[in-house]
């Protein structure tokens, strides 16, 4: 949807059509639903918080300003709820020891990963990804999968954006030490060799 289209939408919400609303959801429930599901790991979880995000920006909508785009705002909702629903939960307590590796073992995972069969790679780049704690995990799905910039990134989490850098580079230094643990050692031999 466009933002003009969204904008259209909000304000007939904010004039007492309460069914724009539905079309808003219909827009986005889908990317919100995703990023939620990457976020917790768990359906039913994800369904809830994403139904909660929507339930939260109908309640707020009144104070989207139109500075940033719906969904950028809707993005921030929901990866707030996550982190809030993540610390009461205390499920997700995913752990790898970040170990001394350079930047050209980062960008041999690149390598690797491109001489396994694409649905193979996606599903082991899942499964490692899924190791990852979940806020190293949902910002390397934000920037690489959901292609959210790194000013959107800033805004969804409220962090700096040099707090937002060093977040993902540990995230891809521990992907790397994922991948390293779980993806047979022939594979990386053979394709992580300059």
């Amino acid at each position: 949807m466009t933002i003009n289209n969204d904008q259209q939408y909000i304000d007939r919400v904010l004039k007492g059509d309460t069914n724009a609303y539905a079309f808003l959801v219909d827009s986005y429930k889908d990317m919100i639903y995703s990023m939620v599901l990457k976020m917790t790991n768990n359906r039913e979880e994800a369904e809830e918080i994403s139904q909660d995000t929507f339930i939260k920006g109908f309640q707020n909508l009144d104070k989207f300003k139109g500075e940033s785009k719906f969904s950028t705002w809707l993005y921030k909702i929901a990866y707030r709820t996550c982190l809030d629903a993540i610390k009461k939960n205390k499920k997700h307590n995913n752990t790898y020891e970040i170990n001394d590796i350079t930047m050209n073992q980062i960008q041999s995972v690149e390598t690797i990963l491109q001489g396994i069969e694409r649905q193979d790679r996606s599903r082991m780049m899942k499964e490692c990804l899924n190791k990852l704690p979940s806020e190293e995990r949902s910002l390397l799905w934000l920037f690489y999968f959901d292609e959210l910039t790194l000013k959107e990134i800033i805004e969804v989490t409220n962090l700096s954006e040099a707090n937002v850098k060093v977040k993902l580079h540990r995230a891809r230094k521990r992907l790397l030490t994922v991948v390293k643990e779980n993806v047979e050692p022939e594979l990386i031999n053979h394709y992580g060799r300059k």
